[in-house]
């Protein structure tokens, strides 16, 4: 994990191995695409998705730059060496680096998994001004290297306010193309409906997570339907409130107490879905944490906050329009819009 600001490490000395070996014969140009906390549990589920063409399909070859802490240089060396061993016909080239110019350098997509984790009798306020430092340097790292129309998703937590740090010293690249993971929690939310109403996945629409990925989000079904049946007529409100909220809003918590360690292979699948959708499109609600300006449902501007969009031609556009007056709805938003104005003032001093 990332423990210190990148900018402290610029002047050591990166590590770079690359395989020149091409073995795809897909003719699109390679992408690149960086991926920080590299040597930890949720990028190892990641990687391999990306390399085997999850992410951008079957045809589009790629450049893994593995991102991480000097102290992780090894682990990297063999996360480098097992990516070699899958022999994946996409996989162009891997780069190990232990400083931010190689790791950012002329990227098209960045997965911000690396953060700092609260340890014990740690504040929150503590762990936000420690990520946040963190952050500062990887956004400017990312404006005076990456592309800029690289699109990223922070995956790393507290993920809404990291992001707010990354887009705002990652100069010269639009705010719209950095966004926080709540795909995590979406898809968390529908297989507890799903599971609850025996149904699948895929027969359920427009549910949603307002605000922050934490446990003051807010899961929304008042507009879902499964199998084309409203949600709420196949759910009791008594079950909807006092255990498919909770649950989703503290599932981390629960994965923790049962498996012993975080969310790792759900949280990397959920940000493959996240930037699937994100570049290749799709119709179906989603969630994923913007920049808000003021405009969209009573939320304050400046702050990133998880909305229901859809995804088109590699832009997400907001759906706007839903009924939000409900006592609930009202209570909800405001709990996690005051969570997430509490942490922007915690680290104001970054701003």
């Amino acid at each position: 994990m990332l423990t210190k600001t990148l900018t402290q490490i610029t002047k050591r000395q990166e590590i770079v191995s690359l395989s020149h070996k091409t073995f795809g014969s897909a003719q699109a140009p390679p992408k690149r695409i960086a991926v920080t906390g590299a040597a930890g549990n949720i990028a190892y589920s990641i990687l391999y998705r990306i390399a085997s063409g999850e992410f951008l399909g079957p045809q589009q070859r790629v450049i893994l730059h593995l991102v991480d802490l000097p102290f992780a240089a090894q682990k990297l060396q063999g996360v480098m060496a097992e990516l070699h061993d899958c022999a994946f016909p996409l996989l162009d080239q891997v780069v190990c680096a232990t400083d931010p110019v190689t790791g950012f350098k002329d990227v098209d997509y960045a997965f911000m998994v690396g953060s700092k984790p609260r340890g014990p009798g740690m504040e929150r306020a503590d762990l936000l001004k420690d990520n946040g430092a963190i952050f500062v340097g990887v956004g400017k790292a990312m404006s005076d290297h990456a592309k800029r129309d690289c699109k990223t998703i922070v995956v790393g937590n507290p993920a809404n306010t990291n992001c707010l740090i990354l887009q705002h010293y990652a100069k010269g690249i639009p705010a719209a193309n950095f966004t926080a993971m709540t795909r995590l929690d979406h898809n968390r939310a529908l297989t507890q409906l799903a599971l609850k109403t025996n149904s699948k996945v895929t027969d359920i629409k427009k549910l949603c997570i307002w605000g922050n990925h934490s446990p003051t989000m807010y899961p929304d079904v008042r507009n879902c339907t499964i199998a084309g049946k409203p949600a709420l007529s196949l759910i009791e409100d008594s079950w909807k409130i006092k255990e498919f909220t909770p649950r989703v809003q503290k599932r981390g918590a629960e994965i923790i107490d049962l498996r012993g360690a975080s969310s790792a292979a759900s949280a990397g699948s959920a940000s493959i879905d996240h930037m699937r959708d994100w570049v290749s499109g799709s119709n179906e609600w989603q969630s994923a944490g913007m920049l808000t300006d003021g405009s969209q449902y009573g939320v304050p501007a400046g702050l990133i906050f998880s909305f229901p969009v859809t995804s088109a031609n590699g832009e997400f556009s907001l759906v706007k329009g839903l009924n939000m007056d409900d006592e609930l709805t009202v209570a909800s938003m405001k709990k996690t819009t005051d969570e997430l104005l509490a942490e922007r003032q915690a680290v104001e001093h970054l701003l």
